[in-house]
């Protein structure tokens, strides 16, 4: 089933040809993924749920003026 998306193979020496993603990557890492030592699948999804809905909705983010992305989203509307 097609679906529009393609990828790309970025070159792992230079972070900064996908800045937006590293940085993601980082805060997820420093903000949950080192806080815990799963022992199941069903755990890390668990908690992967449970960050990102408090990522999106209660942590203030300072690239949008120290704001969630949820309220950053309805102030677009």
């Amino acid at each position: 089933m097609p679906t529009g998306i393609s990828d790309q193979v970025l070159r792992n020496t230079h972070p900064q040809q996908n800045a937006y993603i590293e940085r993601y990557n980082r805060t997820v890492r420093y903000d949950w993924l080192n806080q815990y030592l799963f022992e199941s699948i069903e755990q890390v999804q668990e908690q992967a749920t449970k960050w990102l809905w408090s990522y999106n909705n209660e942590r203030p983010n300072s690239a949008i003026g120290g704001i969630p992305p949820k309220r950053k989203l309805a102030l677009a509307a």
